[in-house]
């Protein structure tokens, strides 16, 4: 790949992984809710995650998901029903006046589900493996003595500007955290908040349409 079209691909990609999404809500919301290092941690699962659908793309699967509108339906709705799941959790703290995955739980038990919640999200994420067949290879060269590993090069480039700008979304939802902490009332409605984010991301997810625009 020239150095012209890797930094147009570089360019592209930046601009559209600023645009809040579905995955970036959520780390935003994990962060502002379980802190800046649970957001981080949500930053790694997602990402891992984008491997999967970078392997995806190499062998072929993620035209499965193009080609047929039964298979990214039935991707799509467990994801959201994935992300409705874990708001009914945050929901059920906040009416118990409980704190999920807080202080009394394993920290270590509790990033771990943390970090497995992102790889299942953007696992079960459709349009992410849409994006690897659509996007990706218009910069891959299929003459090339090895495109799939012009690909895989292209997808760890996303992944390497992912943890960046997601980390960024992760350290600001941290910051804001740090504020509501300050109030013990706004301490725990912090549940509530992140419980309705996650029912309405999947909701949002659940009625987009069925395919990457």
């Amino acid at each position: 790949m020239s150095p012209d079209s890797l930094t147009t691909f570089c360019l592209a990609t930046v601009v559209l992984l600023l645009i809040p999404g579905p995955a970036v809500m959520y780390i935003v919301a994990r962060s502002a809710a379980q802190g800046r290092r649970a957001g981080l941690v949500s930053v790694a699962g997602i990402h891992l995650g984008t491997v999967v659908h970078v392997l995806a793309a190499m062998i072929g699967l993620s035209a499965i998901l193009a080609a047929s509108a039964t298979a990214f339906t039935v991707v799509k709705l467990a994801g959201a029903m994935y992300l409705v799941w874990l708001g009914i959790q945050s929901l059920r703290a906040w009416r118990s006046g409980a704190v999920v995955d807080g202080p009394a739980a394993s920290e270590n038990k509790t990033l771990q589900r943390i970090f497995w919640d992102g790889v299942i999200l953007n696992v079960l994420n459709p349009k992410t493996a849409i994006f690897f067949l659509s996007f990706v290879p218009q910069f891959v060269d299929p003459s090339a003595a090895h495109p799939m590993a012009g690909l895989a090069t292209l997808g760890a480039v996303f992944i390497a500007l992912g943890l960046i700008t997601d980390g960024m979304y992760a350290l600001a939802g941290g910051w804001v955290g740090t504020l509501l902490r300050r109030s013990p009332q706004l301490q725990r409605r912090k549940d509530l908040a992140a419980g309705a984010t996650f029912i309405g991301l999947g909701a949002l997810v659940a009625l987009s349409a069925n395919r990457a625009s």
